[in-house]
């Protein structure tokens, strides 16, 4: 069952249906669901769809013709082009009248073989099928080669494309839809633990508890899920040990450059070099304190995909266990006991989403155009931080929020510390609301004194809701 994209959709099925040559760039992580959003936009439509392989170019241009004539003009089939002009001439003889959706997945497979091909692939798009009846799509998992090879100005694509996609991991509500028979906070445990990308998202069977899940995915040494970040890791980089280290350190809590460079006994440029590129394919992020954002001082790089968060908190320390079969034992005594605390930064992230959609909705006291969280010195100077800021940035308007996955209600003192917080934000936004996010709910005193006018209570189920 094809879930969720209906944006992504939406623009494919717009641009096809304009006449002419179209062109879209579709580019993203890998296990995202490039190919999977690919093959269900071209179902019922004549179209040709080719995963581009690792080998070369001649190699390359044989399987993508044997698969265009297969897909376009059967009736020829055994007919085998190995020169790519040819083959794209070819093409635009058998584009007459019918739209047509010639797809190329992975083009970076035949780029990085044969630096000639996006010329050549230029001048067949110039010369032949710009003046058909196609709708071309190029897509490829290798996020700086589409940024600086496909998409930037240097590119010999350039000035081609009508749009780009950029597809995301799902959001925490259509990851829910993976798996209806869970309840919510199960829903969640999912989401934190895939980072919401397809195809994690995929193993995951409901019919099953989510403990036999995780167990079966992450915590034996057959789960798919066991070695994937190094699987990724050697896909996306040469120097794999490197990039590891990095990642085990952010994990371990070091979050500015120097201090990783120090846990990992590199020098800062090093270091520097290796977060950009992790930046660059979204297993870190670069944050800032929201309102603070030209401070120095307050930025901080964090593992932002779910997956690595869930693996390199997790599995090292289980590793021996894993690979003797008794990872079952090892999560049962420590990672189910700990998997709240796990949640609370995901949470967190699901808490900011709902402010900033609810706040674009007109569901809230202000219009959020910007969320994220704030850190620094409390009125008492001893670091505090916010767990979600909403601003406003016309109305000059902000919402503070305060996130708790636990298994116990938010009681009087949580309540009192944001209130507390009152005026540490930038001085220049009026906080308007102020809302309180907790899986187990609240407690009797706070449902009793929480001031109505400016004051949210949210559960889980009403994130869901």
């Amino acid at each position: 069952m094809f879930i969720g994209r209906e944006h992504e959709m939406s623009v494919l099925e717009e641009t096809y249906n304009q006449p002419g040559f179209q062109m879209t760039v579709i580019y993203g992580r890998r296990r995202i669901g490039k190919s999977t959003l690919i093959t269900e936009f071209i179902k019922d439509k004549r179209a040709s769809y080719y995963i581009a392989a690792k080998s070369s170019l001649e190699d390359n241009v044989k399987k993508w013709s044997a698969q265009f004539i297969s897909d376009i003009v059967p009736e020829m089939e055994g007919v085998e082009f190995s020169d790519l002009e040819g083959f794209f001439k070819f093409v635009g003889n058998s584009c007459k009248d019918e739209k047509t959706v010639i797809a190329l997945d992975e083009i970076p497979y035949i780029a990085e073989v044969d630096e000639s091909f996006l010329s050549r692939f230029q001048g067949a798009i110039d010369s032949i099928l710009s003046k058909k009846n196609i709708y071309l799509i190029i897509s490829g998992s290798a996020i700086s080669f589409m940024e600086k090879k496909i998409l930037s100005e240097k590119s010999p694509l350039f000035g081609r494309r009508d749009n780009q996609i950029f597809l995301k991991p799902f959001d925490y509500l259509d990851s829910a839809k993976f798996v209806p028979k869970y309840n919510n906070e199960e829903k969640a445990v999912v989401f934190g633990v895939t980072g919401g990308v397809a195809k994690y998202l995929t193993l995951f069977d409901d019919s099953v508890s989510l403990d036999d899940n995780l167990i079966n995915n992450f915590f034996k040494p057959s789960g798919y899920l066991y070695e994937e970040p190094y699987n990724l890791l050697m896909q996306e980089f040469r120097t794999v040990n490197t990039y590891n280290t990095v990642i085990e350190a952010c994990s371990g809590g070091a979050n500015k450059v120097n201090e990783i460079a120090d846990k990992v006994h590199e020098s800062t440029a090093a270091v520097s070099y290796t977060i950009k590129n992790l930046t660059t394919v979204g297993v870190l992020a670069k944050v800032s304190a929201i309102t603070d954002e030209k401070n120095k001082k307050k930025v901080n790089y964090e593992i932002v995909d779910g997956m690595y968060r869930f693996w390199y908190k997790f599995i090292p320390k289980g590793r021996a266990a894993i690979e003797m079969n008794r990872g079952e034992v090892y999560y049962n005594t420590y990672v189910k006991n700990n998997l709240h605390d796990f949640m609370g930064e995901i949470f967190e992230d699901m808490c900011r989403y709902y402010v900033l959609s609810h706040g674009l909705d007109g569901r809230l006291k202000c219009m959020t155009t910007n969320v994220g969280k704030w850190w620094g010195m409390g009125h008492d100077r001893i670091p505090t931080d916010i767990d979600v800021v909403g601003i406003d940035e016309i109305g000059k308007k902000a919402i503070l929020g305060e996130c708790k996955f636990k298994n116990e209600q938010i009681d009087k003192p949580v309540y009192e510390d944001l209130m507390n917080r009152k005026g540490l934000i930038d001085r220049k936004f009026e906080e308007v609301q102020y809302m309180y996010f907790s899986l187990s709910g609240f407690s009797k005193w706070v449902v009793e004194n929480a001031d109505a006018e400016k004051v949210s209570l949210i559960t889980l189920d009403d994130l869901y809701s």
